[in-house]
């Protein structure tokens, strides 16, 4: 999985930093999803190396302008470039209303098939809100001062190293047969064996998973979402000195996101939505809310716009 930050900044862009946007590349797929959108967000993919034509699914946390001012424009250029096969959004209830609302009124039209899913009934059941044969997506309640969600994107477990030496002395022809047997299946061969794949590969692989949780104070909801995923990308809108601050706004501070990390034993915590008080030059910078994370939990990062991660699988040698 390949993610992208687009917009780092909380309440209103910096020089340095566009409000809040993620992207996110999936393995093996010609298409992007996004987390957010942000005013400006569909300028930020002209300035980056991602393509808007193969954006396929949209998840919005809450209804908070820095999230969503940006959608209805990214949604209207995608509409008079012709490109997009369709999209599906997801997010809070006013979100169908909020998108209609615009695009009516500024007599937008959109050409291609566009589905919005409401995501409050998943996340107070923890039901699947997504599912494809490779990857799902799940979702929780966060603690906001409006209905907020963080989303939970899984790969899911794939069979270990095929033995082909093994095939090979079990006189199992090669050619599409083994395609299957890769993949764990059961096969029939043409002389009536029923050969199982699983048998034939090494341990299961763990799948990828990203979660992306923005806005919130500190929240159990967040670490049960989070527990062992390879990034959490959580916001740290608030310096530690901060705190009585975020807890009047319903945001974390560094410390908050970085104990939710370590709560969930993440294997890597990305910090993002900094508020534009920590400018670099100012009493507390960026990199201080990097030093109160790293204290609780060590491998942090700061994101920053255009910044791009690469996530791994994770070889599994048992």
């Amino acid at each position: 999985m390949q993610v992208t930050f687009l917009g780092t900044s909380s309440g209103v862009p910096t020089r340095a930093r566009n409000v809040s946007s993620v992207a996110l590349r999936l393995p093996q797929r010609s298409e992007l999803w996004l987390f957010d959108c942000g005013e400006g967000t569909q300028h930020q993919f002209l300035k980056s190396d991602l393509r808007l034509s193969q954006l396929r699914r949209l998840f919005i946390t809450h209804m908070h302008g820095d999230h969503i001012f940006g959608l209805p424009g990214l949604l209207a250029s995608l509409g008079l470039a012709c490109t997009s096969s369709g999209v599906d959004l997801y997010g809070p209830d006013p979100l169908e209303s909020y998108l209609a609302g615009v695009l009516e009124n500024s007599s937008s039209r959109i050409s291609y098939p566009l589905k919005t899913h409401k995501v409050r009934k998943s996340a107070e059941q923890r039901t699947i809100l997504f599912e494809e044969e490779d990857i799902e997506v799940t979702c929780t309640e966060l603690n906001h001062r409006v209905p907020a969600y963080a989303y939970r994107v899984q790969q899911k477990s794939r069979p270990g190293r095929f033995d082909i030496e093994k095939a090979r002395a079990m006189s199992i022809p090669p050619g599409p047969v083994y395609a299957a047997l890769k993949k764990g299946q059961e096969v029939v061969l043409e002389d009536g064996r029923i050969i199982n794949g699983l048998e034939l590969c090494g341990p299961m692989q763990p799948g990828l998973s990203v979660v992306y949780c923005t806005d919130t104070v500190f929240s159990e909801k967040a670490v049960e979402l989070a527990r062992g995923a390879d990034l959490l990308i959580h916001e740290a809108t608030y310096a530690h000195c901060d705190a009585n601050l975020a807890y009047q706004r319903k945001h974390s501070t560094s410390t908050m996101a970085a104990q939710t990390a370590s709560e969930a034993g993440v294997n890597q915590l990305a910090l993002t939505h900094l508020s534009p008080r920590y400018a670099p030059g100012n009493d507390v910078t960026p990199n201080d809310l990097l030093k109160e994370a790293q204290a609780i939990f060590p491998n942090t990062l700061l994101a920053k716009d255009f910044l791009q991660l690469e996530l791994k699988p994770r070889c599994n040698s048992s």
